[in-house]
């Protein structure tokens, strides 16, 4: 009895558990149920897809090698461009940390350029696989005319504009901002006088497709610093025209201004900006620096400069014009050696050529000036005295004439002896005398005057030396005009 009872509750027990699995089957066969409907759903589409591979089982194991030894380097290629989308977030702005930026602008750059040199080869590798299934028919028509399709597209993409783009941009964007911050570092670090070099940490992330936007903004931010130095100066005047002023006397005061100012700008200005430029661009070559210098001078103002003194030369003609046409060349002439040094090179031409128009202009202003001035002397000749009897101006001017190209010979015209030795020398000439002869006569004969042996002027001898002097000296020093003729052959 005890026993049939036990054999009862076992029995029990063991349907109890297997009720117990089977509800547990069941849920599992339910939640199964969403599964086998999503891979029933998706056996139609695997099976188009495995349909155009009709090769034999081992002829897909042999394909499988060539296959890897394609995918696998093209793969390489895939994971290099995702490395470079990993690098946006460190390229969102340099000002925060601007040598880290260039560091991590550096890898994009090596990235890019394993992208240039790499996708034309992957192309290639995935090209082979489609020819060799292609040639063992691995797949039927379509499926390759499908996979040729794809490689067409890769390679004129590979080949044309979007080549520059392997990065989808981002080196072209990370460039835009390293030139904007290379922009506000310029404009922050330069002031208006003292001249003060920027750090340019920037200099080595110049590469070749911004190296000219970052010169283009170099020669702007620095011409607009000269530029705003000289505004100090009160310039207004180079831009005066010749329909502003009636003669070279209305304007007398800005020219001398005017050398002052020059002056100022090519020994302070240029010069600091030429040695900057030196500094800076040194490493890209001599023709890099010097044209971004010579495009900074022209931009900041020096061709206005010359404009005016090209004015000048173009006003009407009077005796003061004469002087104050040495005086610009006397200007010029003391930056002589500057300007060769700071304006020399092909990469200055422009300046070149203005300068020289402009000596040019003053030479010929200057000569025709003298030269009218001894056609006026020449016309008042056969001029009646004047009824009042006063003296004729022609002959006062001759007075002047002399009167200043002595003060020249003294050194008392001007504190400049090149201005003293060029006016001097004009005016002289122009009453036929040897100026540079005279000056060192009449300074002996300062030094000597009124002793009559040691007296050593031009026209006077002791008797004592005259009377050992023989014939021919004689003839030729006091019996025929020998100035006259001296002069010419002295020019």
């Amino acid at each position: 009895m005890d026993k049939g009872i036990e054999n009862l509750t076992s029995a029990r027990k063991l349907l109890k558990a297997n009720v117990e699995k089977s509800k547990a089957l069941g849920l599992s066969l339910e939640k199964a149920g969403p599964r086998l409907d999503e891979i029933n759903q998706r056996l139609p589409s695997l099976e188009i897809s495995i349909r155009p591979i009709r090769a034999q089982r081992d002829a897909l194991g042999t394909v499988g090698g060539h296959i890897n030894r394609a995918v696998v380097p093209a793969a390489a290629v895939l994971k290099v461009f995702d490395a470079i989308h990993g690098l946006e977030k460190s390229l969102s702005d340099p000002q925060s940390d601007l040598p880290g930026y260039l560091g991590v602008l550096k890898r994009l750059e090596e990235a890019t350029r394993f992208l240039g040199e790499n996708c034309g080869m992957a192309i290639q590798w995935l090209a082979d696989i489609v020819e060799y299934l292609e040639d063992h028919k691995v797949a039927d028509n379509r499926f390759i005319s499908g996979l040729k399709k794809a490689l067409e597209c890769l390679r004129q993409l590979e080949v044309g504009e979007e080549k520059g783009r392997l990065d989808g941009g981002l080196l072209e964007v990370a460039l835009d901002r390293l030139e904007n911050e290379f922009r506000r570092l310029l404009t922050e670090n330069s002031v208006p006088l003292p001249m003060s070099s920027p750090t340019l940490p920037g200099e080595q992330a110049c590469i070749a497709p911004s190296l000219y936007r970052c010169l283009s903004i170099y020669i702007e931010v620095r011409s607009l610093n000269v530029r705003a130095s000289l505004q100090a100066l009160n310039l207004d005047y180079l831009e005066i025209s010749i329909s502003e002023f009636n003669d070279v006397a209305s304007i007398d005061g800005y020219i001398a201004q005017w050398g002052k100012h020059l002056e100022f700008a090519v020994k302070h200005l240029l010069e600091a900006e030429y040695k900057l430029c030196n500094d800076v661009f040194e490493r890209m070559g001599l023709d890099v620096w010097k044209s971004c210098f010579a495009d900074i001078a022209a931009q900041a103002g020096i061709l206005a400069f010359l404009q005016f003194g090209k004015t000048v030369t173009e006003s009407k003609k009077d005796p003061i014009k004469l002087l104050k046409l040495l005086e610009i060349f006397a200007s010029l002439n003391k930056l002589r050696l500057d300007f060769n040094r700071l304006f020399g090179g092909a990469a200055c031409a422009e300046i070149q050529n203005w300068t020289r128009d402009l000596i040019k202009r003053l030479i010929q202003g200057a000569c025709e000036i003298f030269w009218e001035l001894l056609v006026q002397v020449e016309l008042q000749r056969h001029t009646p005295p004047p009824p009042d009897g006063s003296i004729p101006r022609v002959l006062f001017s001759y007075r002047a004439i002399f009167v200043l190209g002595h003060d020249c010979g003294h050194g008392s015209f001007s504190n400049n002896p090149n201005l003293n030795n060029i006016v001097g020398h004009i005016l002289h000439s122009s009453i036929f005398v040897l100026y540079h002869g005279w000056r060192i006569s009449h300074r002996t004969h300062h030094e000597n005057h009124g002793h009559v042996e040691n007296d050593e002027s031009w026209v006077l001898l002791p008797e004592k030396i005259y009377m050992n002097l023989d014939l021919s000296t004689k003839f030729m020093r006091y019996k025929i005009p020998f100035p006259l003729f001296a002069y010419p052959m002295y020019l």
